[in-house]
């Protein structure tokens, strides 16, 4: 009987040991074929260029108005000059600036009245990508129109107001003043 037990378990044993295969891998059920990535950036081509088509209509109707292309994809052009100052923005100085928003056709969304006082920490707050680098281009008391196409703006998304997805827009900004973020601190306190 013993005998037999001890056979039995090394049946057990020879049994479990032979039917134990090492486990594999399960294949994916579905697989990505990254299809939709590559659609995605083909539609946000195309967005991008009707959009730069339609500032180029502008830049291309107005002759008389000398615009710069920046390197981060958007244009502007110089209302006011400061040629004294050479000082620009720079990231941490608080900047004051009032600005007004319009559509590519030139009709008022936000007027300069309703976004006004503008105080901004340069490279430190959340504004639309356009201004944050546009507000660094500027010296003091200078007025600049800005053309933003949307990927500059506000995006996919829009405003969720006046601004609707995918909409290149024009700022006009005036920069009256800016200090280093300790120095306006300071002054604020004071008043």
């Amino acid at each position: 009987m013993k005998n037999t037990s001890i056979l039995l378990l090394l049946f057990v044993v020879f049994i479990t040991f032979i039917s134990c295969k090492q486990q594999q891998a399960r294949m994916p059920i579905s697989r990505s074929s990254g299809t939709f990535l590559k659609e995605s950036a083909v539609r946000t081509k195309k967005l991008v260029a009707g959009e730069e088509g339609k500032i180029d209509s502008i830049i291309k109707s107005n002759p008389q108005i000398k615009y710069m292309a920046s390197k981060k994809g958007y244009w502007y052009h110089y209302e006011a000059r400061n040629e004294k100052d050479t000082i620009r923005p720079k990231k941490g100085d608080v900047a004051q600036f009032d600005y007004e928003i319009q559509d590519i056709k030139g009709n008022v969304l936000y007027s300069e009245v309703e976004l006004r006082p503008q105080t901004y920490i340069v490279d430190k707050q959340n504004i639309i990508m356009g201004l944050r680098d546009g507000i660094k281009l500027m010296r003091k008391n200078e007025k600049v129109t800005f053309l933003f196409p949307s990927h500059m703006a506000y995006g996919y998304r829009g405003d969720t107001k006046l601004i609707k997805s995918n909409q290149p827009i024009i700022c006009k900004v005036i920069l009256h003043d800016f200090k280093p973020q300790e120095k306006a601190t300071t002054q604020i306190k004071t008043e």
